[in-house]
């Protein structure tokens, strides 16, 4: 399947995912590699609920074969958040495409994402 054209939209639905992030590393966001649809990812927050220590995160779009860095290790201060994506500069995750976070401590960054979910 192909990505739909979004000059010719039939459906636009408004979601928000959230997780916790570690060390092992999590999907954020995923778009199936034949689902159709295109995904604008309209925000990406990073926070910090440690209230004493600092934690790094690294970001990465991949395009269902290589790994790009959006973020690459950094500090996010305990209890401050970080904006990785804005609305102001969206990101279209096409199909087979997803957005990955790793952090440097188990326990301290969660994630927020918000997008839209296009077809």
């Amino acid at each position: 399947m192909t990505n739909p054209n979004i000059a010719a939209l039939t459906t636009i639905t408004g979601k928000t995912v959230a997780d916790s992030v570690t060390t092992a590393g999590i999907v954020v966001l995923s778009n199936g590699v034949a689902s159709n649809q295109v995904l604008k990812v309209n925000s990406l927050l990073i926070s910090n609920i440690d209230g004493t220590d600092s934690a790094d995160i690294t970001i990465q779009l991949n395009d269902g074969s290589n790994n790009y860095a959006l973020a690459s290790t950094i500090i996010v201060p305990a209890d401050a958040t970080l904006v990785v994506i804005s609305k102001d500069m969206g990101i279209y995750l096409e199909e087979g495409w997803s957005i990955t976070a790793t952090a440097s401590a188990d326990g301290d960054l969660q994630s927020i994402c918000s997008y839209e979910l296009v077809s």
